[in-house]
């Protein structure tokens, strides 16, 4: 895989994805809108945006890239390197460059960059499986003045306070018609639409459902669990949490918490998740930065497949 798809692969994940000497794709959420004029339904998904100052590394990208080719990490930093001036020396010489799904970049004069984002590809994993589509106008109006036209040819008016002879009833049932096929369209618009919600919605629970299972594949049990044993906390303020882990049985949860303890870190359980399973932290931060920084070092140091909860307790 190229660097560009790695990049590809962390937007689903994270809001902020930096290529070390080039600059930071930052991803923002956008709700569900309606385009009156053409009718048109959109689902939410993620905006990206280019930020050029953002050039340090973080680690993120190159980790990813270790992890899925099973390399060293000097050596993902060294092809991340190479992609990156690869972008600026295209850039110098063509003054535009495409990277499919994600955007178009732009050197303009002054040497200002302009990142213009690909609206080809949805990031936002909450809007997996739903689509964007159109629905024609319901012309209620359209039949109501077509009635209204064949009264005034005809010198009716199909109202309560007027009777009509004989000979015209055939134009009051014409116009019964022309009403029940509106009627019709109307019905049958609601219905499409009915369908198309249910679509939305059959959509939006299979991925949900396959969420879900992602998740309980990735919990584990620890075998033989030690007798309970209470410990003495402090809880440490914050929103943002390094997981180590889920776990159906409370007690080995503890055990992992005594685990974590004894190597030094500011362990807890936080409870349970929304799959019912004992959730156990490495620590909890006030800020996303300092959060950001101690998960990138329990990845290095102790385990690489821990992550951020953002959640108030």
């Amino acid at each position: 895989m190229t660097v560009e798809n790695y990049i590809k692969d962390l937007l689903y994940r994270y809001e902020c994805v930096i290529v070390p000497g080039f600059g930071a794709l930052i991803s923002q959420r956008k709700p569900a809108e309606i385009h009156t004029s053409t009718n048109a339904f959109y689902p939410p998904k993620k905006i990206l945006s280019f930020n050029r100052q953002l050039v340090k590394n973080d680690g993120l990208l190159a980790n990813h890239i270790a992890q899925v080719e099973k390399i060293g990490y000097e050596k993902a930093m060294y092809k991340i390197h190479q992609f990156s001036q690869q972008l600026k020396t295209v850039l110098s010489e063509e003054k535009k460059i495409t990277l499919e799904n994600i955007g178009v970049f732009k050197m303009e004069k002054g040497d200002k960059l302009h990142f213009q984002p690909s609206y080809h590809e949805n990031y936002l994993l909450d809007a997996f499986g739903l689509a964007s589509f159109t629905t024609p106008e319901i012309k209620r109006q359209v039949y109501k003045k077509e009635v209204e036209a064949l009264e005034e040819k005809t010198g009716l008016v199909f109202t309560h306070e007027k009777t009509l002879s004989s000979k015209h009833n055939y134009l009051k049932y014409a116009a019964v018609g022309l009403l029940a096929i509106g009627l019709s369209g109307f019905l049958g618009m609601n219905w499409y639409s009915g369908q198309v919600e249910k679509h939305n919605l059959a959509a939006q629970q299979t991925a949900e459902n396959q969420l879900e299972q992602r998740i309980q594949k990735a919990t584990f049990t620890i075998g033989n669990p030690l007798p309970e044993i209470v410990f003495k906390v402090d809880v440490q303020p914050g929103k943002y949490h390094i997981v180590a882990g889920a776990f159906r049985e409370e007690a080995n949860a503890r055990k992992k918490t005594r685990l974590l303890i004894e190597k030094g870190f500011h362990a807890r359980e936080i409870g349970k998740n929304k799959y019912n399973l004992y959730q156990v932290v490495y620590s909890s931060h006030q800020t996303r930065s300092e959060a950001l920084k101690a998960l990138r070092e329990i990845k290095r140091s102790d385990n690489e497949n821990a992550w951020l909860l953002v959640q108030e307790l």
